[in-house]
């Protein structure tokens, strides 16, 4: 079955404030930055609560505070189960996103272009680390289609990409290993 371009989000859904009225039947899928958000909520809570040392592990996305030492591989994602680097995260949040993951067919998995109708192809993993979750989240998505030097005149944040190609570009400040 062919894809059919995305509505507007104007044809769609009526946002005011904190209200949002849908016009049609729609599906909203907030993994480009849900699981982040979440991430960030149970974080909060643990600071609300005292503690100040943690981990909160979200399967690719997560926060760290206080002193645990937490060195963090970033899976190969041509070869899951290998790392290409390594990083420290330390009192602040990483999160990662690559095409081997929510596969379902040959080239179709979840992070879809929504200009070409088609899975993207041209980077195949991202990982970035923010002050929080929910942006490292966000931005680790939107490095699949924006250009790193759009998103830093909006964001602070160190990123890593990997191309279809293999070749990895990073952000000046990223502070990872990166193994040959």
């Amino acid at each position: 079955k062919p894809q059919v371009a995305i509505p507007l989000w104007n044809e769609v859904l009526e946002w005011n404030g904190t209200i949002l009225k849908v016009k049609q039947p729609v599906m909203l899928d907030f993994g480009a930055a849900g699981k982040g958000y979440l991430i960030d909520i149970v974080g909060r809570l643990l600071v609300q609560n005292n503690i100040r040392d943690f981990v909160v592990d979200g399967s690719g996305d997560l926060m760290q505070r206080g002193i645990i030492d937490n060195m963090v591989g970033l899976e190969h994602p041509l070869r899951p189960g290998e790392i290409i680097g390594a990083i420290e995260v330390v009192d602040q949040s990483l999160c990662a996103s690559a095409t081997n993951r929510r596969v379902w067919g040959n080239g179709l998995h979840h992070i879809f272009d929504p200009d070409s109708l088609k899975p993207t192809d041209q980077i195949i993993a991202t990982w970035v680390i923010a002050s929080d979750t929910i942006t490292a989240d966000g931005l680790a998505t939107a490095l699949f289609f924006t250009d790193p030097q759009v998103l830093v005149k909006q964001f602070t944040f160190e990123y890593l990409r990997m191309h279809a190609g293999g070749a990895i570009d990073y952000s000046s400040v990223f502070e990872g290993q990166l193994y040959s």
